[in-house]
């Protein structure tokens, strides 16, 4: 796992590793009693208690039937698998390809009534046109050596987009205006995109900001791309991973982020010009 890890995914699983502890301290044995017990070096046992090394499912059973504590391993394992789904490696979830990724994801976009996001590096997936999405899709899939399926990936994320015309989501999405400038496939793609944002941000449902060059002269920096589901849930995409938060603290984090980023904004007819500045900028 990369060096980067959010505090949501170590406290949980240090959580894990403090049941762990608790468990042992219950049953009276020292560290290298139960570590004769489970048959390992009693470092591994320091390791799994310091949340060092996270404890595959097999070690948790064995640690607790070690403890007379077989009751409680279901329970420290879902507690663990928890800790794990928090941070997903992009290779891991994108194994089958990009399509299912994108299938997956449609039953939190259909339940969520308002979503926020921020993107710093390429439009919104939920704005994206075809041939945009294409584009950038397929690089995603090059890059990370995953199974070429993005005709398909393409038509479920487009299937995705429609809940921006159904049933009473809101969407609040931040764009930088690097987004509207940095070009994904070739002209005729880019501009076919930045027209379909600009018929985007007239939906009723819909409020898009673009962050322009000129207000980085205030005290906000770029941050990484990011989406908030009803201060429920966050979803923050990095190279090698989608860390998921919902620790109350953490999802507060990222929404004092995008209101703060909000005031940076421009909407309406500032944000139109920007992006009309852009397309006229292809040529």
């Amino acid at each position: 796992m990369p060096q980067y890890q959010s505090s949501s995914v170590e406290s949980a699983r240090k959580a894990v590793a403090g049941r762990l502890r608790e468990v042992r301290l219950d049953s009276g044995l020292k560290g290298h009693e139960l570590a004769a017990r489970c048959g390992w070096h009693k470092s591994k046992t320091s390791r799994i208690e310091s949340a060092r090394t996270p404890p595959s499912d097999a070690d948790i059973r064995t640690w607790c039937a070690a403890c007379g504590a077989d009751a409680e391993a279901d329970d420290i394992v879902a507690a663990s698998r928890t800790a794990d789904s928090m941070y997903m490696e992009w290779k891991r979830l994108q194994r089958t390809g990009l399509r299912r990724l994108q299938e997956a994801r449609m039953p939190l976009y259909e339940r969520t009534r308002l979503h926020r996001g921020y993107a710093s590096h390429v439009v919104p997936g939920l704005f994206q046109t075809p041939a945009y999405a294409a584009a950038l899709l397929s690089s995603v899939s090059r890059f990370h050596g995953t199974p070429d399926d993005t005709e398909a990936a393409v038509d479920a994320r487009m299937a995705r987009a429609r809940v921006l015309h159904q049933g009473s989501h809101r969407f609040a999405l931040l764009i930088e205006e690097a987004v509207l400038r940095y070009q994904v496939g070739d002209a005729e793609a880019m501009a076919g995109q930045l027209g379909h944002l600009l018929s985007v941000m007239s939906l009723p449902a819909v409020s898009v900001g673009v962050i322009p060059f000129s207000a980085r002269s205030r005290n906000m920096w770029t941050l990484e791309t990011f989406d908030v589901f009803d201060d429920q849930r966050v979803h923050v995409e990095l190279l090698t991973a989608q860390v998921t938060l919902t620790a109350p603290s953490e999802v507060g984090m990222y929404v004092k982020a995008w209101t703060d980023l909000r005031g940076l904004a421009v909407y309406g007819a500032g944000a139109r010009s920007l992006v009309a500045d852009a397309l006229a900028a292809l040529g």
